[in-house]
Formats: structure tokens, sequence, C-alpha cells
């Protein structure tokens, strides 16, 4: 029976590096007082930040892209669904409805925008149909919320309106 042996590191030409007992420094947390000393401060206030919403402008005047702008409309829409459940009360059951309704409510617009990435015509279809059954389980999370908050049931409404015609204009497209 043959021994087996490692393979030297004579052989391969490899050299090995002796542990180091001094400690890496990769953060700003850990380099010395002397390099932390010019770190920059936001201009900002933590109100204005709160206030502030990140848009892409590419013609750089406020114009979308398209005027049927998919990207811009689904990001839209997981914002309206974002402060829509925001005025929803707190209670077990409408935590749950509330918590799946803010996943398929935003994961449309996530889905979109990997759909626009695709790799190839295969990888696009199949990503526009999770956006086809994103946009139907938002609308039946709408529905649900309308149902256990009356109040609420007019703004459910007009998002569940929006959450059917993406899932109409997604399903349009999946079937091309």
């Amino acid at each position: 029976m043959k021994k087996l042996r490692a393979p030297s590191s004579k052989r391969y030409g490899e050299k090995l590096q002796a542990p180091n007992s001094k400690l890496q420094r990769s953060t700003k947390i850990q380099a010395p007082k002397a390099a932390r000393k010019n770190t920059r401060r936001s201009r900002y206030s933590n109100t204005e930040i709160v206030g502030m919403r990140v848009h892409e402008n590419p013609n750089g005047n406020g114009a979308s892209r398209h005027p049927f702008d998919l990207e811009e409309r689904t990001t839209c829409f997981g914002e309206a669904i974002v402060q829509f459940v925001k005025k929803v009360p707190r209670s077990p059951g409408n935590d749950r409805l509330v918590g799946q309704l803010v996943g398929c409510g935003t994961s449309i617009g996530a889905n979109y925008c990997e759909a626009n990435e695709r790799v190839s015509k295969k990888d696009f279809r199949n990503t526009i149909g999770r956006c086809v059954k994103e946009a139907k389980e938002t609308k039946y999370f709408l529905r649900l919320i309308a149902a256990a908050e009356p109040q609420l049931a007019e703004q459910a409404r007009s998002l569940y309106r929006e959450a059917k015609e993406l899932h109409l204009i997604f399903a349009s497209m999946f079937r091309q």
C-alpha cells in the first residue's frame, strides 16, 4: 500500500506565507486616531435626509425617458404601497397582511428592473412571469386589507386599480 504525500511547496513553486501577529486594519474604526480626524461630516441634517426622494433624471430636466416608463411607474407604485401600509392600524392579523403586501407590492418593480437587465429572452420571460405573479398577489392582499380596514378601502381600491393595470401590462408582455 502506497503512502500518499502532501504536495511539497518546493515541487509546485509555491511560497507559504508566515503568520503575522499584527492586526490588519481595514476599517475606519480600527484606523489610528490621526487618520480618524479627517473624516467628513454630511452637509445635510437628518430632517433633510428623511424628506429626500431618490430619482434618476436621465435628461437632467426631470422628464422621464419615455412617457410610459414602466420602471418609474413600478417604483412609484412601490412607494405608494409603503405609504399606504403606514396608515394601516397595528394588530396581529394586519401585521401579517402588511408584511405580505409590502413584499409583493415592492417586488414588482424590483423584478421589472431585473428583467430589463436580461441575459436572454428566456430569462426576460421568466422574470416578467414573476412580475405577473407579484402583481396578482398584490391585488389579493389589497383586497384583504380593504376588507379588514373599511376606512382604508377607498385608497386600497385606487392601489388595486394600479396593480390590476400592471398585472395586465406584464401579462401581455409575458404572452409575447
